[in-house]
């Protein structure tokens, strides 16, 4: 097990890099070049920039969390060749540069989808909420409204860049089916998976969030069977899963023990978080302790740690604590106190295998 943490760079990140060098056992920074537009070539020389930066540190490259996909190639438009031939580009400076792992999705318009970023918790703290009913209620514009109600704070997946486009991106997947959308992922991974072969770099397919449909946009990666349909697409070992507990275990039906079982050689990265599922469909960010959410943290470790997992792993999402003013999700505290509540479920099975 390789424990990183989501950073989002000195522009873009209150939470610095010597603060992440303080939490016990932490050995890469999962990073981004988070200026950039999808379609757009992280060019070397941004990319060893960053490098620098993070290696300075001790810390590794391994992992990039995000490379993102281009709407016209989620929509199978003719200028896909364009954005995919920039990605191949990426795909190869990345691979110089020393990555290993690239995480990337294939959710039209919206990469993740929350109605609350700062919902109030009983003991004092905030984080993130769904809200079913709420999203079936507005529009997309609505949403949007509130999740970029405050300027200075730009979420990953909502830079308002891409939301500029939204009435017209939301009228292109008017016709878009599922068997389209996985057919334009077939394509996709057609043409860069020789390329990953080549560089030796593994991609990771992040699940559906929520893993549903919203406003009537297909989605493709929600369910046990959507990851072994994705599996079939196109056979090979550099195509693999970002194996995310919290999006996959928002659904009740996601047994992600089974899942664990059924495709534990083809995770390459994984996000751990804990949620609180509710009846009506509703759910919530909680703390990484498994009894405070609906998850089966210690035995979802507990199965990593018997299948040896090498691969990459991250604390998911956490709450703001102690009045801290960060990026929602991505506070320090929570996401530090999860490390620790994760790396000691590790160590509690590894002195179980010892004696």
């Amino acid at each position: 097990m390789n424990m990183g943490f989501r950073w989002y760079g000195e522009d873009d990140d209150a939470i610095t890099l010597s603060h992440i060098k303080q939490i016990p056992g932490v050995s890469g920074i999962i990073w981004a070049l988070h200026n950039k537009s999808p379609g757009e070539v992280w060019e070397p020389q941004e990319i060893q920039v960053e490098k620098k930066k993070i290696e300075q540190h001790g810390f590794r490259i391994d992992v990039v969390e995000s490379v993102n996909v281009h709407e016209d190639i989620k929509l199978g438009l003719d200028s896909r060749d364009h954005y995919i031939a920039n990605y191949i580009e990426t795909i190869r400076n990345l691979a110089e540069a020393g990555v290993k792992v690239i995480c990337y999705n294939f959710m039209p318009v919206f990469d993740w989808i929350r109605t609350e970023l700062k919902k109030n918790m009983d003991d004092g703290s905030t984080t993130m909420f769904y809200e079913k009913e709420r999203v079936e209620n507005s529009s997309p514009a609505e949403l949007v409204q509130r999740m970029t109600a405050d300027p200075d704070m730009i979420m990953s997946g909502w830079e308002p860049e891409r939301l500029k486009q939204l009435k017209k991106v939301m009228e292109a997947y008017a016709g878009v089916s599922k068997e389209d959308l996985r057919e334009n992922l077939r394509y996709f991974l057609e043409k860069v998976l020789p390329v990953c072969e080549e560089t030796g770099v593994k991609l990771a397919i992040h699940p559906d969030d929520p893993p549903w449909s919203v406003f009537s946009l297909p989605r493709i990666i929600s369910t046990q069977e959507d990851l072994r349909t994705f599996m079939q697409l196109i056979p090979n070992e550099h195509s693999g899963i970002t194996y995310c507990t919290g999006s996959l275990g928002a659904r009740e039906d996601n047994d992600l023990l089974e899942i664990l079982d059924e495709f534990k050689d083809r995770i390459y990265f994984a996000h751990i978080r804990n949620i609180k599922r509710y009846e009506n469909g509703d759910f919530i960010e909680t703390s990484h302790l498994e009894k405070d959410g609906s998850l089966p943290i210690t035995e979802i470790m507990k199965k990593l740690f018997e299948m040896r997992f090498e691969g990459y792993i991250r604390p998911d999402h956490g709450r703001l604590l102690w009045k801290e003013d960060g990026r929602p999700g991505y506070g320090l505290y929570d996401r530090a106190l999860g490390i620790m509540y994760l790396n000691g479920i590790w160590d509690a099975n590894e002195e179980r295998s010892i004696t």
